[in-house]
C-alpha cells in the first residue's frame, strides 16, 4: 500500500496539510461557539488553510523537485496568488458583505427572504495568513522527515 502512495506525497502531504489546518479551525469555532457542522468546510479565522496548503505544496516541490526547478517557480506563484486572494480580495468581499448586511437592516420594507444574511468572514487577516503560512512549513516538514526516515 506503501509503494502506492509515495509517488504521490507532493500532493498527499500538502492535502493532509490543509485537512488538519481546516480541523484545527473548526476545533477552535467549535470550543469558541459550540458544534456547528456547517463551520467544517468554512472560510476565513484562523489558521488559513489555503495558505497552509500552498506552503506545504512549496515545501514538498522545494525538498523532492529543487528550488531550482520551474515546477518550484510555478508553486511560488501559485502561493503568491494563493495569499493574495487570501488576505486581500476576499477580505474585502467580507467587508462589502458586512456593509450590505447593515444596509438591508436598516431598510425596513425589504423582504429578507429576497436579501438573505451574506457571510462577512470569507477572508484572512494577515496574522491568520501567517500562522497557515507556518503551521504549513512546520507540519510539511515533519510529514516529509516521517517519509524520508521511516518509510
Amino acid at each position: 500500500m506503501i509503494e502506492l502512495i509515495l509517488p504521490y506525497k507532493m500532493f498527499i502531504i500538502p492535502f493532509i496539510v490543509i485537512v488538519i489546518a481546516q480541523m484545527i479551525k473548526f476545533m477552535r469555532y467549535t470550543i469558541r461557539h459550540g458544534l456547528n457542522w456547517d463551520y467544517l468546510f468554512a472560510p476565513g479565522h484562523f489558521p488559513s488553510a489555503h495558505s497552509a496548503f500552498v506552503a506545504a505544496l512549496i515545501i514538498c516541490i522545494g525538498f523532492y523537485e529543487g528550488v531550482n526547478s520551474g515546477i518550484f517557480a510555478v508553486a511560488a506563484c501559485f502561493a503568491f496568488l494563493t495569499i493574495y486572494d487570501a488576505m486581500r480580495v476576499r477580505l474585502h468581499i467580507g467587508m462589502q458583505g458586512k456593509t450590505l448586511n447593515m444596509l438591508v437592516a436598516e431598510l425596513d420594507q425589504l423582504d429578507e427572504m429576497k436579501f438573505p444574511p451574506l457571510k462577512e468572514r470569507v477572508g484572512h487577516f494577515a496574522n491568520e495568513v501567517a500562522g497557515g503560512i507556518a503551521l504549513g512549513i512546520f507540519l510539511s516538514l515533519c510529514i516529509i522527515w516521517i517519509i524520508e526516515a521511516f518509510l
